[in-house]
């Protein structure tokens, strides 16, 4: 797609995979701003750097009528207080005591915020005046994009005041503040920069490292919120699922901001990266690199794979439900769909049940958790990043997956079709492509009711596919190969006669094991 988009916050441009190009924000202070916004800090002690972060956010360009500022007291001992200090709509709310941790504090912000965005900031940031300003302006154009800001880490310097981060701030900015050619930059910036702010990014999630971005409160909603469960990394999971709701990722660097003090993953990386791997390896199936421990099962499958099998023989369906799950990419769910609604326990003629097929597969497949009976299909299958549909008489092939999804990772298609000999159409769709279409395809519907929107009809579903992802048509042998044919098994050569050996006693004649199982008889003398 080409051109300028200025549109209203509801509007949802046609953007081709991460290319934000056609979003033209206005110029900070150039436009007058509409959308309030809730900025949500999860903090647990750290009282006087809560106090300097508020400081910053009290000198923020933002109108003060569209801000306000939640502080998630996440169990502080002693609770933390609201400073002098502070933006005029800030507050302080207590987590439920029922659980813990950013992501917790994080959705319970959420939850009671009032604005149309939501700022994710962490309680020992100091951000420029403009930032809230700069990441919100994207908003404005429309509803399903995720803003990233720009930090630094640096060492929190003795004696600076809550006053003088507002002054300084307000005036001169971070660089009255910090010495900042001695920060250390966030890792991330570099990766924004080499793949042109993003635009280029195969994963951009990887870059949403939480501290500062800010999203449509519904697409927060969208995407589930934050997963409570995960420790360490629910940033980076969260922006995962927020790829595969359809996001674009738009990093901005006149957001700019300081984070008081190192990162843990600068002074204890091994640790870190340690603490972290088990929980992205279950919630992010393409970190193929942390899921390599052959066999397992996992929270999030790699794959789902949707069969309609309404009036398919039983026999039929599971030599396809057989194929999938044996292949050689095992990270499969299996969506059998059917009106299986109607199986009721009401009093029936066993053996002329007019629904005996669904009956048996639905007894044969109910102790498998990899197999799921719908009614329907849901529109995406979100957060697995794949879906493939095909015809229940042409079973997958061994390779067939792990073929189709490296041509999808090859090319970067959103959708690779193939016609099997047997008819009908083979498909992987790519979820994040999937969900995409879905919001452009509802453009009235708010972002946390597109779950509940009906499926897109086939043609209009790989149109939008096509301008926001691409098609790959490819040809049925490149992803059903034939089998390689067993090398000839070579003729042995004749062997020569041994000499005649003495003549033995007769003794009766037997058929080895050997000679009945393969039908030959054969002399034990």
């Amino acid at each position: 797609m080409t051109g300028e988009h200025h549109g209203a916050p509801g509007d949802r441009p046609r953007i081709r995979r991460n290319d934000h190009s056609p979003l033209t924000p206005p110029g900070l202070g150039a436009f007058t701003p509409s959308l309030p916004v809730s900025v949500v800090i999860p903090a647990h002690g750290g009282q006087s750097r809560l106090d300097l972060t508020l400081a910053a956010l009290a000198a923020q360009t933002y109108p003060a009528h569209l801000l306000e500022v939640i502080v998630v007291d996440d169990g502080s001992d002693p609770p933390l207080r609201l400073p002098e200090i502070a933006p005029p709509g800030t507050r302080i709310v207590t987590a439920d005591p029922s659980g813990w941790g950013i992501g917790h504090a994080v959705n319970t912000g959420a939850a009671v915020a009032e604005g149309t965005l939501l700022q994710r900031l962490d309680a020992d940031m100091v951000v420029c005046r403009e930032h809230i300003e700069a990441l919100a302006r994207w908003h404005h154009l429309t509803d399903y994009a995720v803003t990233i800001g720009y930090k630094r880490f640096l060492a929190e310097p003795e004696g600076l005041s809550a006053a003088r981060v507002r002054d300084g701030v307000s005036g001169g900015g971070l660089s009255t503040l910090f010495d900042l050619a001695a920060a250390v930059p966030s890792s991330t910036e570099a990766t924004i920069e080499r793949l042109d702010g993003l635009r280029a990014s195969r994963n951009p999630y990887h870059c949403c490292t939480g501290p500062t971005l800010c999203l449509h409160r519904e697409l927060f909603r969208a995407a589930g919120g934050i997963d409570a469960g995960v420790p360490r990394g629910e940033d980076t999971e969260f922006a995962y699922r927020l790829a595969q709701a359809g996001a674009v990722f738009v990093p901005d660097p006149l957001a700019q901001a300081v984070h008081l003090g190192l990162p843990a993953q600068k002074l204890e990386r091994d640790l870190a990266v340690r603490v972290v791997s088990p929980y992205l390896a279950q919630r992010i199936p393409l970190r193929r690199d942390l899921r390599k421990d052959a066999g397992r099962r996992w929270r999030v499958p790699y794959v789902e794979v949707v069969l309609e099998v309404g009036g398919a023989a039983e026999e039929t369906v599971r030599a396809a439900v057989r194929a999938a799950l044996t292949g050689s990419v095992g990270d499969v769910v299996v969506t059998l769909v059917a009106p299986w609604s109607r199986l009721t326990g009401v009093r029936r003629a066993v053996l002329r049940d007019p629904d005996l097929d669904l009956r048996l597969m639905s007894e044969h497949f109910a102790g498998d958790d990899r197999v799921r009976l719908a009614d329907t299909v849901p529109p995406s299958p979100a957060p697995i990043p794949f879906r493939y549909t095909g015809p229940v008489e042409a079973p997958l092939g061994r390779d067939t997956l792990r073929l189709m999804i490296e041509a999808m990772q090859e090319h970067r298609p959103g959708l690779v079709l193939v016609d099997p000999p047997s008819g009908g159409t083979a498909r992987l769709e790519r979820t994040e492509a999937l969900s995409r279409a879905l919001l452009l395809a509802n453009p009235g519907v708010p972002l946390g009711e597109l779950a509940r929107a009906g499926r897109l009809a086939a043609d209009h579903r790989d149109e939008l596919i096509e301008a926001t992802h691409g098609v790959l048509k490819g040809e049925h042998a490149d992803f059903w190969p034939a089998p390689k044919k067993k090398p000839a098994t070579p003729v042995a050569e004749p062997r020569k006669p041994a000499p005649a050996a003495p003549a033995q006693p007769s003794r009766p004649r037997s058929v080895s094991l050997l000679g009945r199982l393969t039908g030959r008889g054969r002399s034990d003398g």
